[in-house]
């Protein structure tokens, strides 16, 4: 029991490790992909001498639209200010951010709909809201329909967004959020934008989209205007790849379990050995070759590993199975691939059982039969 005890405290350690951490990187992505493509974002570089030559106009987006063509899905303006909002005698200030007619995300709405071009081709006056903002103003009836004042002006509710799954997200971005089209917002507040989001297509040249969007603004705001261009798909990315390499190396703790055990496992083979060499002896006395003696101890040594595999299996799954579950109230759904963790245990545990199994094997193949019949 003693020498099954490493291979189990390994095998379920890099269990729990894998999974929870597999688990963990598919409840971000799947978070993060249901907000759809995210934008390269271009920003205003501050620290260079005069900002205010390079802060974006409205016909900006327009340009870069023009100037990448096929190569784009969209490019759109961006704001983002913290208005009084009012309906009758309710009252609050809540953050109101622009959007464009192009989403391809999956956020479902409780009620109503999204913003949609004609919306921002005609710079209508209408909001679509959170959850928690409807339940603010309009606790006990239907938001859509009704309108709220904004910056002294009315806007009509056309949408309301269900709830996101995962409260980690929304503790980050927060669950109060009010959005109206970039028009709506360019023609009630005309100030410099915040930032450009340019939607690529599939497949798009990032490196070369930066280059050119750069080279659009600098012909537009002169040669010494500066820009940060910010890949969010590529940070997500960066984000996951940092996710599964801690994944990796936690799981190399239990590796050094592994090892440890496999240690343990040649120990007790060898002393095997020295306490079955009258046995030895006497099978090769009758017949028996090199190769069958080492396939007996090589099997006897898997056997071995492999016992100790399976109850850490079974341990770290049910570690596994916990950290999901915690883990997806935060995250909300997770996938856990239980079937590719097995197979990485069980892995793991045979080729222990046979590393370490060989030596011990190979000694006992080799034994003199005479000498091995007279212990």
């Amino acid at each position: 029991m003693l020498t099954m005890l490493g291979m189990i405290i390994g095998s379920a350690s890099i269990i729990a490790v894998f999974g929870v951490s597999k688990a963990a990187t598919s409840g971000i992505a799947g978070t993060f992909t249901s907000f759809g493509t995210f934008p390269i974002v271009v920003q205003v570089d501050d620290s260079q001498d005069f900002p205010a030559r390079a802060q974006f106009r409205y016909g900006d987006a327009a340009a870069i639209q023009a100037a990448l063509g096929n190569q784009v899905h969209d490019v759109q303006p961006s704001w983002q200010r913290t208005w009084r909002v009012l309906y009758g005698t309710i009252n609050g200030y809540y953050t109101v951010s622009t959007t464009g007619s192009y989403q391809d995300d999956s956020l479902r709405m409780s009620a109503g709909r999204k913003i949609d071009a004609e919306d921002v081709a005609s710079a209508a006056r209408v909001v679509a809201i959170s959850q928690s903002v409807a339940g603010k103003f309009f606790p006990g009836g239907d938001a859509v329909g009704n309108e709220l004042t904004m910056n002294g002006a009315r806007y009509t509710v056309v949408g309301v967004y269900a709830p996101i799954a995962s409260p980690w997200i929304t503790s980050i971005a927060g669950s109060d959020f009010i959005v109206i089209p970039y028009s709506t917002f360019h023609r009630a507040v005309d100030e410099p934008a915040d930032d450009l989001e340019i939607y690529p297509v599939k497949g798009a040249n990032a490196d070369s989209l930066r280059s050119q969007i750069v080279r659009v603004l600098q012909h537009i705001h002169g040669p010494q205007a500066q820009y940060v261009v910010t890949d969010s798909a590529a940070q997500i990315g960066i984000f996951e790849n940092v996710l599964n390499i801690a994944g990796v190396a936690l799981g190399a703790i239990g590796a050094v379990a592994l090892l440890v055990a496999g240690i343990g496992i040649m120990n007790i083979m060898l002393v095997t050995v020295t306490e079955r060499t009258r046995e030895i002896g006497i099978r090769k006395a009758i017949g028996a070759s090199r190769s069958d003696i080492m396939t007996q101890f090589l099997m006897e040594s898997l056997v071995l590993a492999l016992a100790g595999g399976i109850s850490g299996m079974l341990l770290g799954i049910g570690v596994t199975a916990l950290g999901a579950q915690a883990l997806s109230r935060e995250l909300g759904a997770l996938v856990v691939p239980y079937v590719l963790v097995v197979s990485i245990a069980l892995s793991f545990s045979g080729a222990t059982g046979m590393i370490f199994g060989l030596y011990p094997a190979y000694r006992a193949a080799t034994l003199d039969p005479i000498e091995a019949l007279r212990s």
